[in-house]
């Protein structure tokens, strides 16, 4: 399996809506249907289609869910502060 990289799927992608996805295709040497699915992956997640390899795509589907993730991170750094003055209050107290 061959792997490319992200700008050369990019610009194969811009090259396949100037001149069309099968003469893109011939052009640079990649199976058709590989180009079209980059294609499909630059329309449904635009910026973030071609995330690498062992990278997750954190897309939110809904408002429901980006209030979600907010308030876990409001959350997670609201535990961090409480750990730090913690163990603040714990060296005082052995002095």
């Amino acid at each position: 399996m061959r792997v490319y990289e992200k700008d050369f799927k990019e610009e194969a992608v811009k090259l396949s809506y100037e001149i069309g996805t099968r003469k893109a295709a011939e052009q640079l040497g990649v199976p058709e249907s590989t180009l079209t699915g980059w294609r499909n992956a630059k329309k449904d997640h635009k910026d973030v289609a071609f995330v690498g390899s062992g990278n997750q795509r954190l897309l939110p589907t809904n408002a429901k869910e980006i209030q979600f993730m907010k308030k876990i991170k409001e959350l997670e750094r609201a535990n961090s502060i409480l750990k730090e003055a913690l163990g603040f209050f714990a060296k005082s107290q052995k002095k």
